[in-house]
C-alpha cells in the first residue's frame, strides 16, 4: 500500500530520549509521500531537556514536516470533525498519554487530537515509549489493545537488565505499522526482538 498523499497527524509526547527516532520515522513517512502535520503535546513543544530546547524540536518537526505544530487545545479540537487525518500516529507515545487516552482524560493538544480524530473511526497508532510498560502502565496498554481503532507499531524490551519494565517502539516498523492500520489490521507480532 502507498502512502502517496495520505495525510497523518504525528503527534509528539514528551518521551525526549526517543525524539530522534521519531524524527527519522517522520522523515521515513514524508519520503514515502505521506503529507504529515506534527501535532505536539504541551510538554513535547515547551520542556527543554538534555535531549535539545523545545523551540529546536519544534522547529525540527516543523521543518520535516513542512507545517505548522499543532501545540493547543484549540487547534487540535477541529481535527476529527474537518476529517483532517486519515490517521492518527502518537510516536513517541508516552505512559502519560496512554493513561490519558485509556482513562477518557483529554487535556493536552494529543490526547484532543486523538479525541477528536477518533470521532470518525479513524485508526489511531501508538508508538509506546514507557520505563513502567510491564507495571503501572501494563493495564493502560492492554485496556487500549482492547479498544476499537487504536494500533500499536511492534514494541520491545530495550534494556531487560537496567530496566525490566521498560518497553520502547521498534521506530523501523512504524511505515508498517502505518500500512496495517491503515487497512484496520494490527501489524503482528506486536511484542518482537
Amino acid at each position: 500500500m502507498s502512502l502517496d498523499g495520505i495525510r497523518i497527524g504525528f503527534c509528539m509526547s514528551g518521551s525526549f530520549c526517543t525524539f530522534g527516532k521519531a524524527f527519522e520515522q517522520a522523515r521515513r513517512l514524508t519520503e514515502l509521500g505521506a503529507r504529515l502535520t506534527p501535532v505536539m503535546s504541551f510538554n513535547a513543544a515547551g520542556l527543554d531537556t538534555r535531549f535539545g530546547s523545545a523551540a529546536e524540536n519544534v522547529a525540527e518537526i516543523e521543518r520535516i514536516c513542512g507545517a505548522p505544530a499543532i501545540c493547543t487545545l484549540p487547534a487540535a479540537e477541529p481535527i476529527g470533525p474537518k476529517k483532517m487525518f486519515d490517521l492518527l500516529l502518537i510516536c513517541p507515545c508516552t505512559a502519560t498519554t496512554m493513561a490519558k487516552l485509556a482513562n477518557g482524560i483529554y487535556d493536552t493538544p494529543v490526547a484532543l487530537a486523538a479525541k477528536s480524530h477518533l470521532r470518525a473511526e479513524r485508526p489511531v497508532l501508538l508508538a509506546p515509549s514507557t520505563n513502567d510498560a510491564l507495571s503501572a502502565s501494563a493495564a493502560n496498554i492492554g485496556r487500549l489493545m482492547n479498544l476499537s481503532h487504536y494500533y500499536f507499531v511492534p514494541m520491545f524490551q530495550d534494556d531487560c537488565s537496567a530496566k525490566p519494565r521498560s518497553l520502547t517502539a521498534d521506530f523501523s516498523q512504524v511505515p508498517a505499522a502505518v500500512r496495517s492500520a491503515l487497512m484496520g489490521r494490527q501489524i503482528q507480532p506486536i511484542f518482537c526482538k
